[in-house]
């Protein structure tokens, strides 16, 4: 029989030890991110091939890698390569970033608040660029020029989460709990100032685009969108990957951490940031989405275990492949009426969670 002590000793090398767990999980890590790229690509393309014009499969592959100049010499009709790469690839790109990027930050914040059920919603970062967002669109700054959106929503993300942080300073309580309360005080005076703007909405047009906004969607996106945010959310998942270590030594405690040689509160920091970072530019250019960084890191954790060596990367892989799912069956189950994405979102994510609850408290998974 192992005692606890034996029991305890194993799982804390296992988490922390530098070098050993590498070589135990790496054809692990390997194997389970390859199905999850595999099965992304297959996702993405059935999201660009499928529409009011469909395109075969080996079409869409061929245009898209004729696109980035990898010649196939597979032969398509001119309507069928514009579609693809003015209107359905950018789409779906900017879906798997977003997703990504919510993914990755929700398996941080569970990781930094040692809790399944957060995410980064939680901390005023998704509230912060929806007032921004509101706010640009209720005085009619999206008619100047189409990045005002967006970037006021960075912009709003940025704010909320420096006077959070702010807040969390001045209380002398350096608690990730008390972080998680500061985060949602903010959240409801954000959505009570959202609410005074939808209320006061001067007319029918400025409500109707606020309300679609906070829906979340992202009918319209180009590849303008995909190089403002490919650089930020790309660079911060590889950043990210390179504290999985350190994530994994905090989810035995901040003094087992802190023995251990590291930084917890600099290293807390640094994954705030870069969840917020992730998720301002995120939800800047896609709107509102919930449910996402909530259920995509609780499956993965369900599915592989808590080694953030294997969940942060499939989280980013598994959100991406989700949202891109979930705006495929945005447009297309009530064809020609076009769902929000984040609808859909809510719509599957919130029973999907639900379900993980009641089987994990019975000890099925």
């Amino acid at each position: 029989m192992i005692s606890d002590r034996e029991k305890k000793t194993s799982v804390q090398t296992e988490l922390t030890d530098p070098i050993k767990p590498y070589k135990k999980v790496y054809s692990k890590i390997l194997f389970i991110l390859g199905i999850l790229i595999i099965t992304l690509f297959c996702v993405m393309v059935l999201a660009s091939s499928i529409g009011p014009v469909s395109i075969p499969f080996n079409h869409t592959i061929a245009i898209a890698l004729d696109f980035f100049k990898f010649n196939t010499g597979v032969e398509y009709i001119q309507r069928d390569y514009i579609v693809i790469t003015e209107i359905r690839l950018p789409r779906v790109i900017v879906g798997a970033l977003v997703g990504a990027a919510l993914g990755i930050s929700g398996a941080i914040m569970q990781g930094l608040f040692r809790n399944p059920l957060v995410e980064p919603g939680y901390i005023g970062v998704s509230s912060g660029a929806a007032v921004g967002a509101v706010i640009a669109l209720f005085f009619g700054w999206t008619q100047i020029s189409k990045w005002f959106l967006p970037g006021a929503a960075f912009l709003g993300a940025l704010l909320s989460i420096l006077t959070i942080l702010f807040i969390w300073q001045l209380s002398r309580k350096s608690s990730v709990s008390t972080l998680l309360l500061v985060g949602l005080g903010i959240n409801l005076f954000l959505s009570a100032i959202i609410s005074v703007f939808i209320a006061s909405a001067p007319s029918e047009q400025e409500l109707r685009s606020i309300v679609f906004w906070l829906q979340g969607g992202f009918e319209a996106r180009t590849w303008h969108h995909v190089q403002l945010i490919s650089p930020f959310i790309l660079g911060a998942i590889l950043i990210a990957a390179f504290f999985a270590r350190e994530l994994n030594m905090m989810l035995l405690g901040d003094e087992q951490a802190k023995s251990s040689g590291v930084n917890v509160r600099k290293t807390r920091y640094i994954l705030l940031g870069l969840a917020a970072l992730m998720t301002g530019i995120g939800v800047s250019v896609s709107g509102t989405i919930g449910f996402v960084g909530l259920v995509v890191p609780h499956v993965i954790r369900l599915l592989f275990g808590p080694d953030h060596r294997i969940l942060l990367p499939a989280s980013a892989l598994g959100g991406a492949a989700f949202l891109v799912l979930a705006d495929l069956v945005s447009r297309m189950v009530l064809h020609p009426v076009v769902l929000q994405v984040g609808v859909v979102c809510a719509l599957v994510g919130a029973p999907i969670f639900l379900f993980l609850i009641l089987k994990s408290r019975r000890g099925s998974i």
